[in-house]
């Protein structure tokens, strides 16, 4: 099994005599590079729960630097969404009747965990949180049959509010729309789900588990188009086996977890040095806090810069006093300065990018043949997804005399001048996997 994820390059001689200028060295070596552009590193700023200033604050910061980024939003309070908060299941009311003479237990509990949100009181969706905190993180699954006990007790007894019937102007003022999230869409944004409400996975059953995952993916689809519907976060970051294995089944990565066997995952809360890590790459996740040190948030950057296989992936909720643990503009205002100023070695990607690009490359085999003057290189990988249409970073080794070259990939045509460092010639450029063959041939000057 270790060789399924070898990367593979080959040189193979023409069968024509070789020019003078290729005859020598390893000229026509091909490798495809750990990141995109030849960096030493990646570098993922991701957003979670869509709150109003990651928009109106944190974009436009982002804009200044011209750094991208990935929001995982919450679609069901979406203006103009088409699905939202529901329960799927028998009628609510008669799962409050049976808790008056039924204690939850281990055969009824996903059920009543997921309805209570849907009783009509907001209140008694904090219960839902609640339980299914305990239940996924402490694994007290006593304690979180008590919880859904007490809050269905408190319904039978009137003791909650009734939900306001209508949204007062701040909320919707607090509110980003489809509209606003395609046109930063079409600037490079990406985006993705974080389910339709935001609830505790592990705490709901197969039905509402399925409609909290496919249909924020729907309405993502609907809104945003197919490429924004590769990435998922589940809420709280649970591992779950049960949710995980829910979540992949309907988006091609992740946030919480990314099971690939080169690559060791690393959530928020690992405290592993990614140093210490022997696989081919790390996703090391590190979460921005309003207590966070500057310096400790400096310092996740500048430990990836210095290693050649890790990707951090930084994650945000709230900014500007808006949403969970909010930090400020200037924090990211200084934070991204820094980040883009480590640019020669950080690729800065979205967060489905950097996906592609690891498996495209982990996945593929690159073979060079020269012929004369000409290097070609054919790219191929064994992906059949079409979601994996990246394309990857090659590395040619040149003839010592060639300063420019011309990469040619079907109608593509690029110049290309070659690097001469540290006794190496050779050229860096793109190239798309199972496409026409890559033609490099110097330029005479």
């Amino acid at each position: 099994m270790a060789n399924k994820w070898r990367v593979r390059a080959f040189v193979i001689s023409g069968l024509l005599a070789l020019s003078a200028n290729l005859a020598s060295g390893q000229v026509g070596q091909t490798q495809i590079t750990k990141w995109q552009y030849g960096k030493s590193a990646a570098v993922s700023l991701t957003y979670d729960d869509g709150s109003i200033n990651q928009f109106r604050v944190a974009v436009p910061i982002m804009d200044t630097f011209g750094l991208p980024a990935t929001f995982f939003i919450i679609t069901g309070g979406i203006p103009g969404s088409r699905y939202h908060g529901t329960f799927i299941g028998r009628p609510t009311n008669v799962i409050v009747q049976e808790t008056a003479n039924t204690p939850t237990n281990k055969d009824n509990f996903l059920e009543r965990a997921s309805a209570i949100g849907f009783v009509g009181y907001p209140e008694a969706s904090e219960y839902h949180t609640r339980a299914g905190e305990v239940f996924d993180e402490g694994k007290d699954f006593d304690k979180a049959y008590q919880l859904i006990d007490e809050a269905y007790a408190k319904v039978r007894q009137g003791m909650f509010k009734p939900a306001a019937e209508h949204m007062n102007a701040t909320e919707h003022r607090e509110r980003i729309t489809w509209d606003e999230l395609n046109a930063l869409a079409n600037r490079g944004y990406e985006f993705a789900s974080h389910t339709v409400t935001h609830p505790r996975l592990a705490a709901l059953d197969d039905a509402n588990l399925v409609y909290e995952l496919e249909k924020s993916r729907q309405d993502i689809l609907d809104h945003l188009g197919f490429k924004h519907t590769f990435s998922v976060e589940c809420p709280y970051g649970t591992e779950n086996p049960r949710a995980v294995q829910f979540a992949l089944q309907r988006y091609q990565v992740a946030r919480n977890h990314m099971p690939d066997s080169f690559v060791e995952d690393l959530d928020r809360w690992n405290a592993m040095d990614p140093a210490v890590s022997k696989k081919e790459y790390v996703r090391w996740q590190r979460g921005a806090l309003t207590k966070t040190p500057m310096t400790l948030m400096k310092s996740w950057v500048d430990t990836s810069a210095s290693h050649d296989n890790v990707w951090l992936v930084l994650v945000f909720h709230g900014v500007n006093g808006k949403g969970w643990e909010p930090t400020t503009d200037d924090e990211l205002k200084e934070y991204f300065a820094y980040i883009k100023a480590k640019g020669d070695r950080l690729w800065i990607a979205t967060f489905q990018d950097v996906t592609k690009y690891i498996r495209e490359r982990m996945h593929s085999e690159v073979r060079s043949y020269r012929d004369g003057e000409t290097i070609r290189v054919v790219l191929r990988d064994d992906l059949t997804d079409p979601s994996y249409d990246l394309p990857l970073t090659l590395k040619t080794d040149v003839a010592s005399v060639w300063h420019t070259v011309e990469v040619r990939q079907g109608e593509r045509v690029k110049r290309v001048e070659v690097v001469h460092q540290n006794g190496q010639d050779y050229v860096l450029y793109q190239a798309a996997p199972n496409a026409e063959a890559v033609l490099i041939r110097p330029v005479q000057p």
